[in-house]
């Protein structure tokens, strides 16, 4: 753990499912973890579970949506700690399902600025900092709906997502030269409240999902908090610009 005393890891939307473990993750690592959300109630309480464990973390509650709350919250996190080792834009979503015919600009632009804004604004804010770290590295999201432009309803989430594989290899062209590296990870099916309401509602169907996952099982949250912990270490210092998918092989279909 001792390895990174004093490094400073950021997480957004870590107040449950993948983003709680990749926080959790990085804090055994030995990070001091800035967790964000919307559920400040959550936030607290995610804060004293990982205290308990002797994880040094802090919770810090805004939009990622919202410009002037972003620059202004992770600035305030650079300057609070002198810098900012590993960023990890972890929140985003569906945010629900549109055909293109029927869908309005507001949930057009909900879903881009959820997905692809909140990378942008947290980048840029924390770049200065980033500089500051040692070895330091952005970790983004995307998703298979990057490559396959999702499914029925989900051509917008598809089209932010590609957007995220694009900004992700255009900010490693354009951080190269600070040594600041910038990698993304491509979820499969992970086994998380996401999936909550069709796990409860039609089981049967949720555990079919595993027949088209070539590893034969769902994936869990704990098999993306081990892969970004590896991106944010010494020994990716040699990664960029790439994309990992973690999905036991569902990429390929079966």
């Amino acid at each position: 753990m001792s390895k990174n005393k004093g490094k400073v890891a950021i997480v957004t939307g870590a107040t449950g499912g993948i983003g709680f473990e990749v926080a959790k993750r990085l804090g055994t690592d030995g990070y001091t973890v800035i967790l964000n959300g919307i559920d400040d109630n959550a936030g607290a309480k995610r804060v004293a579970e990982l205290s308990k464990e002797g994880i040094t973390a802090e919770y810090i509650g805004f939009d990622v949506t919202k410009e002037e709350l972003v620059t202004e919250n992770i600035v305030k996190i650079g300057e609070k700690y002198g810098r900012i080792d590993v960023l990890v834009n972890n929140a985003g979503g569906l945010g629900g399902r549109s055909r293109f015919e029927e869908m309005t600009t507001e949930f057009y632009r909900f879903v881009m600025a959820l997905n692809l804004d909140s990378v942008f604004f947290a980048s840029r804010a924390a770049i200065p900092y980033l500089k500051k770290g040692e070895h330091p590295s952005i970790i983004n999201y995307t998703s298979n709906a990057g490559w396959t432009a999702g499914g029925p309803g989900a051509g917008i989430y598809g089209t932010s997502k590609a957007g995220v594989h694009a900004i992700t290899r255009a900010l490693a062209k354009d951080l190269a030269e600070y040594g600041i590296r910038v990698n993304a990870v491509s979820p499969g099916t992970i086994d998380t409240p996401f999936h909550a309401q069709i796990k409860s509602t039609k089981p049967e169907v949720f555990a079919s999902w595993a027949n088209n996952i070539m590893l034969g099982r769902l994936g869990q949250p704990e098999d993306v908090a081990g892969v970004i912990s590896f991106l944010a270490s010494k020994d990716a210092s040699f990664i960029t610009a790439e994309t990992i998918q973690i999905g036991g092989g569902q990429a390929l279909g079966i």
